[in-house]
């Protein structure tokens, strides 16, 4: 999977399934573009992206986590919930905006 953190007066962390960057997803008014320019950072196992969230989720970031690796790493890392998380064409996502 890919990550990618952006830097601003408050970090916004991608997540997302190697295979999904460059899709867009939509099912009814809802959309997903899985932009290459937000989400392709660096390809990690789930090991490494359960790390860097939890690292991230202490110092307050946002995150934009999509497909269904992405989700149950988000998971493991008690960054988001099973409750949580919506889907679109079948793909799993979640935003945590706290």
């Amino acid at each position: 999977m890919f990550v990618k953190v952006h830097k601003s007066y408050r970090n916004v962390v991608a997540v997302c399934d190697s295979n999904l960057v460059g899709k867009t997803f939509e099912e009814g008014n809802f959309q997903i573009e899985v932009k290459e320019s937000f989400f392709k950072g660096e390809e990690i196992q789930e090991s490494g992206a359960i790390f860097i969230m939890k690292k991230m989720s202490i110092e307050d970031a946002t995150f934009n986590i999509v497909g269904e690796k992405a989700v149950n790493a988000a998971i493991k890392a008690e960054i988001i919930s099973e409750e949580s998380v919506g889907e679109i064409q079948g793909i799993p996502f979640a935003l945590v905006l706290d």
